[in-house]
């Protein structure tokens, strides 16, 4: 296994991080605890099963750390193919770590507020269960806001893909199409949030791009029968 062997399988492994953290909070969480339009029976789920919750928090600050690890891994590996393009790459993915602890941090406060601490003595349970909600609401909000570099970074990414002749050009394109996904629910949970449902069932399909393309990186790395286009620079081995 070369060296380029090597980064494809390591970024590879670390996207299967992310894709396997990430659900912890943004689904399973979500799907177990909050009731939708009760704050108060939300409240008490939180409350009733906090080592669930917790774990959504370790989830959010894992999946931060590890997408900062990820787009490094990416550049190492597509930097020779364009390294302006895997500047702006890196750029652009850097931004899912703040909202990931900023999301954090609005979990620890619901959780603060569901267990009615001492120095909250001053809020009734009723306004505890609705700033709770809040925080929560404001966590779905960060969600929808860093949709958009979800989008972002995937399109420098897919460009240095199909230009990398290492890599197949159909995951570069399959990857374009996924950013492009992420960006219209973006627009449209700011925008038109009545008509987020309908399309998040059109751009769910698309977005299976990234895991396509990690699975490409885990199972076969950076494959050396793949034709080549003319002037692709490569890694020598052992660097």
């Amino acid at each position: 296994m070369n060296a380029r062997d090597k980064a494809a399988r390591l970024a590879g492994m670390l996207y299967l991080l992310v894709v396997l953290a990430a659900p912890v909070r943004l689904i399973y969480v979500t799907d177990t605890l909050f009731v939708s339009g009760d704050a108060a029976a939300t409240a008490r789920n939180i409350a009733a099963h906090e080592w669930l919750f917790r774990s959504g928090i370790a989830g959010d600050l894992f999946t931060g750390a590890v997408s900062l690890l990820l787009a490094l891994a990416l550049y190492r590996l597509l930097r020779d193919v364009d390294k302006g393009l895997a500047v702006l790459m890196v750029a652009l993915g850097i931004w899912d770590t703040p909202f990931y602890f900023v999301n954090a941090v609005n979990d620890a406060a619901a959780l603060t507020l569901s267990h009615g601490a001492g120095f909250l003595a001053a809020f009734n349970e009723p306004q505890r269960d609705a700033l709770a909600m809040l925080f929560l609401h404001l966590h779905g909000q960060f969600i929808v806001f860093a949709e958009t570099f979800w989008g972002l970074w995937l399109l420098p990414l897919a460009l240095l893909v199909f230009r990398s002749g290492f890599l197949p050009r159909l995951l570069g394109v399959w990857l374009f199409v996924n950013g492009l996904a992420y960006m219209a629910q973006s627009i449209a949970g700011v925008l038109l949030p009545s008509f987020e449902d309908a399309l998040s069932n059109i751009a769910v399909p698309l977005q299976f791009g990234e895991i396509a393309f990690m699975l490409w990186l885990l199972v076969m790395g950076a494959r050396r029968g793949l034709q080549r286009t003319p002037g692709t620079p490569t890694l020598p081995v052992g660097t």
